[in-house]
């Protein structure tokens, strides 16, 4: 059998690089032409799984994307699968080298616009809902029953421009310290949802004697009704309504009562640079960071080049390839807000005799990642290439036009909630596995990383990126990326969004003891 060449079979991404990754299954004794020379695959490598170009050493550096992502645990040969059996993620020094490589700002980009929601004080939505917000796990079964019954009616029938009204329900609340960290970070995250650009009313609901008091809420998060009449929301208390009968009873007919007026909101023209994007990559394989990730990479780009904001969050998932973004930072200060978050987590795992290494899910690790180094470098190129402008907590209003991190756990609902509750108004989700995130009230579209998981599961997927593995340019893919982005802003359903999901996703961080 004759050799094959290296690009008909896998991605070589960088010269420098001494793995290539299998853009289809590359079967045993297959022979390879590389760099002038032949060799031989001894055992079938699977899509997205990396094989070794030359003979590397152990203890040696393995180098994917120009950079380290694990040493070898043993001698590898050319031509070996290389994975988890051969593979060990050791620490090594990372030179941050703050800014040194902070690009200039993107060239002024012809404006583009979409068809949004104005809400006339600074927010900017792609939806129009109303939203139940339960300030406790003790309400929430009450707080689903409301719009349960408010679907059930047939009474959005009549408001055709409100896009639904939504339970915002979670198992916390409660048995956190009062006041303490938990508890302001509960209250930041229900308030950016209670805020949030694609909410245009909301009430509360609450059992009564919960930690998370809805007066803490509304006191130190500054809520106010959306309506302009700078009252307090509604709040309603299962114990003082007299049980769930009657608290579902006001329930309806106070979200009942805010139809209308949300109904009366219109879309309008807006400029893309209302547009905040929230990315997550979830169900990753060994393709996400050649394919799907670059691509949003380059939307990403095109939407900061209008004037917009994109939102990378997933830490644990950065870690390994933070010194790549310390060195596109606007100043030291924020290279260095993202250096504390990595060192927060090193030591919060710690505590809890955990290592970040452990983040690849056995999902991932069959999808060809081997160690966090190599899921961080592939996650990373969601943010592009533009300048690292803020580092934000968990759940933090972003406020930064341009390229902003969020301190997220890497798990997709804990992060997309937090990224959500920032203000994001268009979500983006890159997958190679399959997941199925969506987020209510913000639209998720998922882009696939290779064509055979886009074909199988076409009723979820948005996007193929896996195109790319096929000869499309990273760069047209990016573009396709870019302008779902403005057809969904605009009101395009995405797959989720078809599918119904995004009520039960809400899943706000809790990083302290439940007492």
């Amino acid at each position: 059998m004759s050799a094959i060449a290296l690009a008909d079979l896998a991605v070589h991404l960088r010269p420098e690089d001494n793995v290539a990754v299998a853009a289809r299954r590359i079967d045993a004794g297959v022979s390879v032409q590389v760099n002038g020379s032949t060799i031989s695959v001894a055992r079938t490598i699977g899509m997205g799984h990396k094989m070794a170009l030359k003979p590397i050493r152990a203890g040696e550096a393995i180098y994917k994307y120009g950079q380290i992502i694990g040493f070898a645990g043993r001698d590898i040969a050319a031509g070996e699968h290389v994975h988890v059996h051969n593979v060990k993620a050791d620490a090594f020094e990372r030179d941050y080298a703050f800014c040194r490589d902070c690009p200039p700002p993107p060239a002024q980009a012809e404006p583009r616009y979409f068809q949004g929601y104005d809400r006339g004080d600074g927010r900017f939505g792609t939806r129009n809902y109303v939203a139940i917000i339960s300030t406790v796990n003790c309400s929430a079964s009450t707080s689903k029953y409301v719009s349960d019954r408010i679907r059930a009616s047939g009474l959005l029938q009549q408001f055709p421009n409100v896009d639904g009204v939504v339970a915002i329900t979670h198992k916390a609340g409660c048995a956190m310290q009062y006041d303490g960290s938990d508890h302001r970070q509960l209250d930041r995250t229900l308030a950016g949802f209670a805020r949030h650009p694609n909410v245009a009313a909301y009430i509360l609901i609450g059992l009564g004697c919960e930690t998370g008091q809805a007066m803490h809420l509304i006191e130190g998060e500054g809520l106010i009704q959306l309506d302009g009449s700078k009252k307090k929301p509604l709040v309603l208390s299962i114990q003082e309504s007299g049980g769930i009968g009657k608290t579902v009873e006001a329930g309806v007919k106070a979200v009942a009562g805010l139809l209308p007026q949300v109904n009366d909101i219109k879309r309008t023209k807006l400029p893309a640079s209302k547009i905040i994007l929230g990315t997550n990559c979830g169900g990753s394989d060994g393709n996400s960071g050649v394919t799907a990730n670059p691509a949003l990479g380059i939307a990403s780009d095109l939407l900061v080049a209008q004037g917009g904001a994109s939102i990378l969050g997933e830490t644990p998932e950065i870690y390994g390839a933070e010194h790549l973004l310390t060195r596109r930072a606007v100043s030291r200060a924020v290279g260095e807000k993202l250096v504390e978050r990595i060192k927060w987590w090193e030591w919060y795992t710690g505590i809890f005799g955990a290592e970040i290494n452990n983040n690849p899910s056995p999902g991932n690790k069959d999808g060809g990642l081997t160690t966090i180094y190599e899921k961080s470098l592939g996650a990373i190129a969601k943010g592009g290439s533009t300048a690292l402008v803020d580092v934000v907590h968990y759940a933090e209003p972003v406020q930064a036009k341009g390229l902003v991190v969020m301190d997220t756990p890497g798990y997709d609902p804990v992060s997309m909630t937090g990224i959500v509750a920032g203000g994001a108004n268009v979500l983006v989700f890159t997958t190679g596995r399959g997941s199925v995130f969506g987020c209510k009230p913000a639209p998720s579209i998922k882009v696939a990383t290779n064509s055979p998981l886009y074909q199988h599961m076409s009723d979820d997927m948005d996007i193929n990126a896996g195109a790319i593995l096929e000869g499309t340019p990273v760069e047209a893919v990016g573009r396709q990326i870019f302008e779902e982005i403005l057809a969904v802003a605009s009101g395009k359903k995405t797959k989720s969004e078809q599918n119904g999901v995004g009520e039960e996703e809400f899943a706000p961080w809790s990083i302290g003891p439940t007492l």
